[in-house]
């Protein structure tokens, strides 16, 4: 019997699969490596708050609630909260009570903030390019689109039980 009381044996990746898998999991690390080190030497943050600050530019009056940043992030609400609180710390990003939930709160883009973006995109950008998609041709990038977002769907947890990060 294995750890969990079953008695069936686990599908084991083929040698195949395990390349494939550790190569995906080498290229991410290397991946979000190279976009930390980017933005944090052009912008002194990590890419994850770099997320923050392109969702807040995009939202209805460079703003979101808290709990919909944290959701469309995919990030647990206490590492956001830490996040803002940087973010805060920066001046890129204000927090606001919601009017109609007391409890609620908004995170809003500053007019420095979007400074910071406007400053930071282009380098972000080549950076994501030279990584990523001037080593793809056409027919690879659409490949991995469709892989990604077969994978993504595979992964989005549903339903009332659905152990969700934003959640968290």
């Amino acid at each position: 019997m294995g750890p969990m009381g079953d008695m069936t044996e686990p599908r084991w990746l083929t040698d195949e699969e395990q390349r494939t898998w550790r190569a995906y999991l080498h290229a991410t690390t290397l991946l979000e490596d190279h976009l930390d080190r980017q933005l944090q030497r052009d912008a002194g943050m990590p890419h994850v708050y770099y997320g923050l600050l392109v969702q807040l530019s995009q939202a209805p009056r460079r703003r979101l609630r808290m709990t919909e940043l944290a959701k469309s992030a995919k990030i647990t609400r206490s590492r956001l909260s830490h996040a803002i609180a940087r973010l805060e710390k920066n001046g890129w990003v204000v927090r606001e009570n919601c009017p109609s939930d007391k409890r609620g709160q908004f995170a809003r883009l500053t007019d420095d903030g979007m400074d910071v973006l406007r400053r930071t995109a282009p380098g972000h950008v080549t950076a994501v390019r030279q990584a990523m998609f001037d080593r793809l041709s056409p027919e690879q990038m659409t490949q991995l689109g469709e892989i990604m977002r077969v994978m993504a769907e595979g992964l989005e947890p549903s339903g009332p039980d659905a152990d969700l990060p934003w959640l968290r």
